[in-house]
């Protein structure tokens, strides 16, 4: 069988159903991180064990748990909140571990986006893949940016094709838009001081691919525009009807806002080590102005 791990905060609104879609396993743990509404009392009627850490990073939350939960098996789901398993998937995560033979560390899995009760097939969200399925002790997370990505991983990572289903807009747009201000600060950083190699641009693997990509493009002049383009056009998201358009306009956006403050950083890099350098210059002088009156 397959343990589950629930990264949580203030989710009463989907949690249920969340805990429902993983009834079938019987070790479901919740990691909460100071919720003041019910999502704690949720999790307790579910029969699902609580746990509590301070919340830093995604990386150091999943890491946590890997560290000091107690899971009764060797593979692990990590779930949030606002995801939902559903049946086929289910059926597809007990087959890749039930088969996977002994040099694979994990799986990554991919979602549907839904917005408004549909799926987002189009914009560009289709399959994006996360590492969110690994045996235990063969693989550890690192941040990136507002995220994670694998690290320190004992063997290959194999795919789980079967989606699961995310509603990351399930708590509205205005928090959508708070959150992602937050999160954009944290990818202005990423991609300006831990940019990947050049080279993972056209690497083999969607996830090395993509986060090479999004740094690299980053930094050309309009790319929130041609983010929106790219996903509106290029990539239909124009068939989405008014949700898809919403999404791409609220995408570019978040681009937008990741670029404004890489280049606030830049500025306050530049004026930083003018500073330093003025220091430099201005401290031998003022050592000779003390010996001389000395």
């Amino acid at each position: 069988m397959i343990s589950v791990i629930i990264l949580t905060k203030n989710e009463e609104s989907d949690l249920p159903a969340c805990l429902t879609s993983v009834r079938w396993s019987d070790d479901v743990h919740i990691l909460d991180s100071g919720s003041t509404d019910n999502t704690l009392e949720i999790a307790n009627s579910y029969g699902a064990k609580v746990w509590s850490n301070t919340f830093e990073s995604f990386g150091k939350q999943r890491n946590f748990a890997l560290d000091h939960i107690q899971t009764q098996h060797d593979w692990i789901l990590f779930l949030d909140a606002d995801e939902v398993v559903t049946e086929e998937f289910q059926q597809s995560l007990l087959l890749a571990v039930n088969t996977a033979s002994d040099n694979i560390a994990g799986f990554y899995c991919c979602w549907k986006l839904m917005l408004e009760g549909r799926w987002l097939k189009y914009c560009d969200n289709f399959p994006k893949w996360q590492f969110r399925v690994l045996r235990k002790k063969k693989a550890r997370f690192t941040d990136f940016g507002h995220g994670q990505k694998e690290t320190q991983v004992e063997g290959d990572i194999g795919y789980i094709s079967e989606p699961y289903l995310h509603y990351g807009f399930s708590k509205g747009w205005a928090q959508w838009i708070d959150r992602h201000n937050k999160y954009s600060g944290k990818e202005a950083v990423a991609r300006l001081y831990q940019c990947p190699p050049f080279k993972d641009v056209i690497a083999r693997h969607a996830s090395i691919r993509n986060l090479a990509l999004k740094s690299w493009l980053s930094r050309i002049p309009g790319w929130p525009l041609l983010r929106f383009m790219q996903a509106y056009i290029l990539n239909l998201g124009f068939l989405e009807g008014v949700p898809g358009l919403i999404y791409c306009i609220n995408n570019a956006y978040y681009e937008f806002m990741i670029q404004i403050k890489m280049r606030e950083i830049r500025a306050k890099s530049r004026v930083s080590r003018r500073h330093e350098s003025q220091s430099e210059v201005l401290t031998p002088s003022l050592l000779q102005n003390q010996q001389e009156r000395v």
